[in-house]
């Protein structure tokens, strides 16, 4: 744990502290690797576990007190016909990521495997 971790984590008697949404993100990301204690990780950073389980929902659940993303949107003037006839597109999806990365799945893509490519990349 770094200096800024240790402050951030140290209480001062009952006083309430607020804890920062990346910093939440990361203790919680923490909790969810595997082999790790629920109790040690809130431990760890002067947590009640109840509140560690909180976070974790609400973060599952996209509720992260957050404003949403601004995602960048294209709109062409070729006929959404033209766009399903070409070759190779049928049952295609592509998915833009944040940072300029691309999937691309066919729509012969497993499902399950679908899903956890989803969760990997809501860490």
């Amino acid at each position: 744990m770094t200096e800024a971790e240790k402050d951030e984590a140290a209480g001062s008697g009952g006083r309430r502290r607020y804890w920062k949404n990346d910093a939440k993100r990361r203790i919680v990301a923490e909790s969810l690797e595997e082999g790790a204690s629920v109790a040690e990780v809130a431990r760890r950073y002067g947590l009640n576990a109840n509140l560690l389980f909180t976070w974790r929902r609400r973060f599952a659940a996209g509720d992260a007190s957050e404003q949403p993303a601004v995602l960048p949107v294209t709109i062409t003037s070729t006929p959404a016909m033209a766009l399903s006839s070409a070759p190779g597109t049928i049952g295609r999806m592509e998915i833009m990521l944040s940072m300029g990365e691309r999937i691309v799945v066919g729509a012969d893509v497993d499902a399950s495997a679908l899903a956890r490519v989803v969760k990997a990349l809501r860490r």
